[in-house]
């Protein structure tokens, strides 16, 4: 699972961060999880990155690296809570290319997000919750062309009425 707040350990580098779960769960020896840990940060694009501290790194950097992390456990599943909630807008862009990546490659991907553009992009299915109860399941490009609910119209309207393109 990936966090908003990425939750990388700070007196580790991003090496470091990516090669401890596997190391410690799953008993892999340490060249092995070095080498995983290299290939991780290749696949989110941060290889020239594995000395650096999270202190040094940008919002979409670190979650990046949550994310590297959350892949070196080999997950059937990516569950992502709130993934670009903590990034400035420029940033967003970057993490979206990795869930596109990933997404390409088959992995099955939760995503839970207050950001109607992001979850548009991101997604493939959306599921509208309310005081969490389902009131909606749908393909994301028809969810927000033509909502069939009442109450998803009404929160899709709060951010075209705020001038939100969705």
């Amino acid at each position: 699972m990936v966090f908003q707040s990425y939750n990388l350990f700070p007196n580790k580098n991003l090496l470091q961060n990516i090669m401890l779960a596997p190391m410690v769960v799953k008993g892999m020896k340490k060249d092995e999880a070095h080498e995983l840990g290299m290939k991780m940060l290749e696949k989110v694009g941060l290889k020239g990155f594995a000395q650096k501290y999270p202190s040094t790194l940008s919002g979409g950097q670190s979650q990046r690296a949550a994310i590297a992390r959350a892949l070196a456990m080999n997950p059937r599943v990516m569950l992502y809570d709130e993934p670009t909630s903590a990034l400035d807008p420029e940033l967003v862009g970057e993490v979206l290319q990795v869930m596109k990546d990933l997404d390409a490659e088959g992995m099955t991907q939760i995503i839970v997000t207050h950001e109607m553009k992001f979850a548009k992009d991101a997604s493939d299915y959306i599921i509208f919750m309310d005081k969490g109860e389902i009131v909606e399941y749908e393909d994301g490009d028809i969810l927000f062309a033509n909502p069939k609910n009442d109450r998803t119209r009404a929160f899709l309207r709060h951010f075209v009425n705020a001038g939100v393109t969705c």
